[in-house]
């Protein structure tokens, strides 16, 4: 059976159930979030204070999807998964009230502790008054003093008002040493806004980074100003596998232009890492009966992404354009599971490069049917197989 069938078997049964999906598909996709590798950032400042700018930076998400997706947890915080609850590549945790007089960090504590991996503060330039930030980061800090904390000076503009900011980037010492001097190319107002957020939250954290996550119609020369430093920090203090994830994230949306891709690409990569999750187990086969549940819910997103309804039959047409898939190869790839470690890897590359090549595949449909017309079998064949090789050469770079 090809791999498109296996899928296209799972489609059928969803299309068939007019109350969801197989309770047991559920179950196993639940566990497999679990386990997959998404980065989880911990948002701890006042409100106004940049928060929301920074998610909107990191996900490409504009500000009505950010908005939206902040759901409640706790009576006091809300989580935004992106690209969606269903298959997340990252989260990230907004503790509300924090700047209220009385705020108690212990429930947020006992939710979070265990599954954030950086905490995130946030500190307007010009705004001095953080006693009650300070006071709510002590205790998360005494929970777990080897998880990074990343102190964001933001609103850089409201120290330096009518000026620009000072390039070339002036602060990436910062990163490395939280008590590094700040070069006296920097206008004095900002230097003093900076260091005295330093003092203030002394001990509390391992690196600062000014930013100015602004939007492009406030007319700044660069909008996102310290960004790309910010990413680098995040990147360089994440463990090794979300490391990756938010790498791979970078790499894939940056030059996308096609406003549907941009969207529809950490959707992608979303399931594909979950596909990869459930690729490592080392049970011999397990994975082929896991994997086209994942990927038929990828294809059920990416339909609605694109505003094109996906019917049974518009799957099945597009499963016979794209033909045999690789489901024979992946079977050689399970039995290599049975050498320990080795067999895993093969199995998650080779989940992760099916699932990727064939939403991108779907993409291209999808793409082609937006324009008016169906695109030729032969060359979206050939388009799925150009990204099963591109996935699978760059999988656990």
């Amino acid at each position: 059976m090809s791999q498109v069938s296996q899928v296209w078997g799972v489609m059928r049964r969803m299309f068939s159930r007019s109350d969801g999906p197989p309770p047991d598909l559920d179950a196993t996709l639940q566990e497999l979030r679990a386990k997959t590798p998404a980065p989880v950032f911990w948002l701890l400042g006042k409100t106004q204070s940049g928060k929301s700018s920074i998610t909107r930076y990191l996900t490409g998400a504009d500000d009505a999807v950010v908005g939206s997706g902040f759901r409640p947890c706790t009576r006091t915080s809300r989580q935004y998964q992106f690209p969606s609850a269903e298959a997340p590549l990252l989260s990230f945790l907004d503790t509300r009230g924090v700047d209220e007089p009385g705020y108690d960090p212990a429930e947020d504590l006992a939710a979070f502790d265990p599954i954030a991996h950086v905490i995130v503060v946030t500190a307007k330039a010009t705004d001095f008054a953080q006693g009650n930030i300070r006071a709510a980061l002590e205790p998360i800090r005494k929970a777990n003093p080897s998880r990074p904390v990343v102190l964001c000076v933001t609103c850089l503009n409201e120290a330096i008002p009518r000026q620009r900011h000072p390039e070339p980037y002036p602060f990436a010492g910062l990163a490395d040493d939280p008590k590094a001097v700040i070069p006296e190319s920097v206008p004095e107002p900002l230097r003093r806004s900076i260091d005295e957020h330093r003092r203030a939250f002394a001990g509390l954290f391992d690196a600062c980074v000014p930013i100015d996550l602004t939007r492009p119609e406030d007319g700044f020369p660069d909008p996102n100003y310290g960004g790309e430093h910010l990413k680098r920090v995040l990147t360089g203090v994440l463990p090794g596998a979300y490391r990756q994830t938010l790498l791979r994230l970078k790499e894939a949306t940056d030059t996308l232009k096609d406003v549907h891709l941009r969207h529809a690409v950490p959707v992608i990569l979303g399931y594909s890492s979950m596909a990869a999750t459930a690729g490592a187990v080392p049970v011999p086969f397990l994975d082929l009966f896991i994997i086209p549940g994942i990927q038929s819910r990828m294809v059920t997103h990416l339909a609605k992404l694109y505003g094109q309804p996906m019917s049974a039959a518009r799957f099945k047409e597009v499963a016979a354009s794209l033909g045999l898939g690789l489901v024979a190869r992946q079977a050689v790839r399970e039995l290599a599971k049975f050498i320990p470690y080795v067999g895993s890897v093969a199995g998650a590359a080779v989940a992760w490069a099916s699932t990727y090549a064939l939403g991108r595949a779907f993409c291209y449909y999808y793409q082609a049917v937006c324009e008016g017309h169906v695109p030729d079998a032969h060359a979206l064949r050939k388009y799925y197989h150009e990204q099963y090789a591109a996935a699978e050469k760059g999988f656990g770079r």
